[in-house]
């Protein structure tokens, strides 16, 4: 029989390999299925309102499109209670490889739906089943790849710096999706409305290839395999973790509040407000969310890294008082639809996110115990879509329908930032100490 892969049983040159390994499989993975993710999120601010819902009036059907969006965050907990039960049960590993092939060939099947001209309202029914399968994967998928990358940190110092590059893989999905939509729609005419707009969905089954080949590769996280030499996997891990972290699970989804829900407001929402409401380019809105992304290539790891040095807790206060002030700055810039301030206003938003997205990983997963952390981890953070993340767009949208003003989703940010500093406030903070061992034994 093989030895069992723990600490001991590797030099430091072997794990620091182990650790490249698993990181760039957490990030390139993270990434490929955030692109998936985020290319949908795209389509309904550009096009699902007009090909699923054509008798709406614009408003409305931008709504109806938000709302087959939304699907996919009810999906989020689904999956994130389905995989979190599994990686806490069978690994990391091979449950990460289980929610790639569930979000990639949902991706995939999306490039086929026929639209309302087609079939009618099945179209939009076939769309609607197929972004909850979305979602589903996707909950899976963070818990076990934040766990890939931060259990298999050799030190107490870095997890936070670690744990940021899975976190890493969401700029890298929003720009590779906004670059795929912005390539496409360069086709003149009704092209992009009638066939381009798929090809970025049927092009992720590549993407879904290279990133199954990847995780195929590495190996199980030493603090799985330790639970697994000394008898210590849960039967009912789901069950187990409201029982012992109740809390922990509350604040974890609450804390999320001021990261996610503007975070899909400017990302999101904006397209349909930017070109459909104030009638700017779509391409500009598109180049200036990749821009964003790139900026996000440096603003999250920088943020974990900081966590290390001043605490998760305290990281994460920052940022969500700074975006709740950043939400006036955003919409007084956009509302002047002056195409350059509002590239900067979008270039900029994402900064104040990753603040809190960049620690926000570690300080999660820091706070559950090893057996229970992938379900802990997954339901504290997927449970934030259904309340935060999925309503956003659909919120934003009816409250410029009421006031026709960004000034009220300014304050609705605003909002949310004060829900995420109470609860942010209560989370433990694990920065710097030993998370290998049980903490409730």
């Amino acid at each position: 029989m093989a030895m069992a892969i723990t600490r001991e049983t590797l030099s430091a040159s072997d794990h620091s390999a182990q650790l490249r390994k698993a990181v760039i499989a957490s990030t390139i993975g993270t990434a490929i299925e955030w692109y998936d993710f985020f290319l949908y999120g795209t389509a309904a601010g550009l096009v699902f309102g007009k090909l699923y819902f054509p008798n709406e009036e614009p408003l409305t059907a931008t709504l109806a499109a938000f709302g087959t969006y939304f699907i996919g965050f009810v999906g989020r907990p689904i999956g994130a209670a389905i995989f979190g039960h599994y990686g806490d049960r069978i690994g990391r590993k091979a449950t990460l490889i289980a929610t790639l092939l569930f979000m990639g060939i949902a991706t995939f099947l999306v490039a086929f739906v026929p639209t309302y001209a087609s079939i009618g309202i099945w179209g939009a029914v076939i769309l609607t089943v197929l972004r909850m399968i979305q979602g589903i994967g996707v909950g899976g998928e963070w818990g076990g790849s934040v766990l890939l990358a931060m259990e298999w940190a050799r030190t107490h110092g870095h997890r936070g710096l670690v744990a940021s590059w899975p976190q890493f893989g969401v700029p890298c999905g929003l720009f590779l999706s906004n670059l795929a939509v912005l390539a496409f729609s360069q086709w003149s005419g009704d092209q992009f409305y009638t066939w381009g707009w798929r090809i970025p969905f049927a092009l992720s089954i590549i993407l879904v290839g290279v990133g199954l080949w990847i995780r195929l590769g590495i190996l199980e996280t030493p603090v799985f395999q330790g639970l697994l030499d000394n008898k210590k996997i849960e039967k009912a891990p789901i069950i187990e973790v409201f029982k012992k972290h109740p809390k922990e699970i509350i604040l974890s989804a609450l804390l999320r509040v001021s990261e996610q829900a503007p975070f899909y407001i400017f990302t999101a929402f904006i397209f349909a407000y930017a070109v459909g409401t104030l009638h700017m380019s779509r391409n500009l809105i598109l180049s200036a969310v990749l821009v964003a992304s790139c900026v996000s290539f440096v603003t999250i790891p920088l943020s974990g890294h900081i966590s290390d040095r001043i605490g998760r807790r305290k990281m994460y206060l920052i940022g969500a008082a700074t975006v709740g002030l950043f939400g006036f700055l955003y919409f007084g810039m956009v509302d002047t639809a002056i195409p350059s301030v509002v590239f900067i206003a979008i270039v900029l938003s994402l900064i104040p996110h990753d603040m809190q997205y960049g620690p926000q990983a570690a300080l999660i997963a820091e706070a559950f115990t090893p057996r229970l952390r992938y379900s802990g981890a997954s339901l504290g953070y997927q449970l934030a879509s259904v309340i935060a993340g999925g309503p956003a767009p659909i919120i934003a949208t009816a409250l410029f329908a009421t006031y026709q003003s960004g000034y009220a989703i300014s304050v609705y940010i605003a909002a949310c930032a004060v829900v995420s500093l109470v609860a942010a406030s209560f989370m433990p903070d694990y920065t710097g100490q030993d998370i290998s061992m049980e903490y409730d034994d």
